[in-house]
């Protein structure tokens, strides 16, 4: 009996003790948590742009004459160079006009030159009417003149005159006809040299919408040449990358239908403006266009870029919510929260660029957990 009177009290002793145990852990509260020392370092990461190959430059080609298509000269998959012969349209009835379009040019201009012949010969006669009436008013002043030899050569002066007028004007009517003409022939000449479609640059035919005996019409393109030398990948990067890029700089690229091969390529532009709300900037990367490459390929390009020298803290120290991140730092045995603005990612790493002082004790673990001015067991992390 004294034996079973004592195993309970041994087990209700024990019972006493744990629960001690646990109400003084309770009142410690304490969360064990990994702390490291903010410290000094650049980020490095891959920037990675995925995106489909597109030609450096596509060209419509359109005709500005409409008439029937004699001659096409260039098939899609060929290869062309810049002024080389793509569409030639039937000139024989312009020719034709052309013809008629000169040969008026002829006669106007054989029109003029009567017209100026009379011109000149109208001056001659009107400069001997004005001396010899000069001459007749100087001898009528003398006395040696009668009035009515006066009158005579007055009368011819202004018969000199008037004839010289109406000779000026038929002339002046005659070049306007001469330029009228050349103009019509001109017209017609430039029609004939729109006839011969040539491609403004070398590349590729992508696209053809025409056939020898249609007609082409002005505004409907007939071509497309594709410059396939270069090829373009567009993307966008955060706004954190875009101080870190340049024009110029190396780019690796690898596209899903050759696996295995790497390209080198380089970045060409970088927008100025961000293209979206989230601060994403455009960028785009020239890649040559060597063999293997073809526009409209899916092609992955790499940037590896470094940032700035700065205080660095691992990701594992920052809790964001709300559009805000944080870290938590240790300070007398309690955390406080930091709000943060955080700069360059990557290997695990992010840059802090406000919010933070090199040295303090930042808590790397069990962060979702925390609350500000919570009591924590800090313990040093082991660093990797």
């Amino acid at each position: 009996m004294r034996s079973w009177r004592k195993a309970v009290a041994a087990i209700l002793s024990a019972v006493s003790l744990l629960l001690a145990a646990g109400c003084g852990s309770r009142a410690a509260g304490k969360v064990t948590v990994e702390v490291l020392p903010v410290g000094e370092g650049a980020v490095t990461t891959d920037l990675e742009i995925t995106g489909v190959l597109a030609p450096n430059r596509t060209v419509n080609i359109f005709s500005k004459l409409a008439g029937v298509v004699d001659v096409v000269g260039a098939d899609v998959g060929d290869r062309v160079a810049a002024g080389q012969l793509l569409l030639q349209i039937d000139t024989r009835e312009l020719n034709a006009q052309l013809k008629q379009a000169q040969a008026a040019v002829r006669v106007a201009e054989a029109q003029a030159e009567d017209a100026r012949i009379g011109v000149e010969a109208a001056r001659v006669e009107l400069d001997l009417a004005r001396k010899t009436c000069e001459r007749i008013k100087k001898l009528a002043d003398a006395g040696a003149a009668s009035p009515s030899q006066l009158d005579e050569a007055q009368s011819r002066l202004e018969g000199a005159e008037k004839k010289y007028q109406d000779f000026a004007k038929k002339y002046e009517a005659a070049s306007n006809a001469v330029a009228v003409q050349q103009a019509a022939a001109g017209v017609i000449s430039a029609q004939i040299s729109n006839s011969r479609i040539t491609s403004p640059i070398g590349g590729v035919v992508t696209n053809r919408n025409i056939n020898p005996g249609e007609l082409a019409s002005p505004g409907v393109p007939l071509l497309t040449v594709a410059d396939v030398g270069v090829l373009k990948l567009q993307g966008m990067v955060s706004q954190e990358a875009v101080p870190l890029l340049s024009v110029g700089q190396e780019v690796k690229v690898a596209v899903d239908a050759l696996p295995g091969r790497s390209f080198t390529g380089r970045i060409s532009r970088v927008g100025p403006v961000a293209a979206t709300t989230g601060q994403y900037f455009p960028v785009e990367i020239s890649v040559p266009g060597k063999s293997g490459l073809a526009a409209g390929m899916t092609a992955r390009a790499t940037i590896r870029i470094t940032g700035p020298k700065g205080l660095v803290v691992p990701l594992a120290a920052v809790k964001t919510g709300g559009g805000q991140s944080c870290v938590f730092v240790v300070s007398r045995g309690r955390v406080v929260r930091r709000p943060v603005r955080l700069g360059l990612r990557g290997n695990g790493e992010v840059m802090v660029l406000q919010g933070l002082r090199p040295g303090e004790q930042v808590v790397v673990s069990n962060v979702g957990a925390l609350q500000e001015g919570m009591p924590v067991a800090a313990v040093p992390a082991k660093k990797c």
